[in-house]
């Protein structure tokens, strides 16, 4: 078993994050993961989020929060 600190993060992650495995073509993921940190999202998956949710309000999908 981990640390105390690693098994409340983990339950904390369990709790409040949905995952989702993402395949891509091979090569993409640096780019992308720099596009990121260029674009100051901070990490890929904040880019994939933002870039999810703002193609849907263009098509006037609303998921809400």
């Amino acid at each position: 078993m981990g640390t105390a600190a690693t098994t409340a993060k983990n339950k904390w992650n369990k709790e409040n994050l949905d995952h989702y495995h993402l395949t891509l073509p091979k090569g993409k993921k640096p780019k992308y993961m720099e596009a990121a940190k260029k674009l100051d999202y901070g990490d890929f998956s904040k880019l994939i989020v933002a870039a999810v949710d703002e193609k849907l309000e263009g098509e006037g999908i609303n998921i809400g929060e």
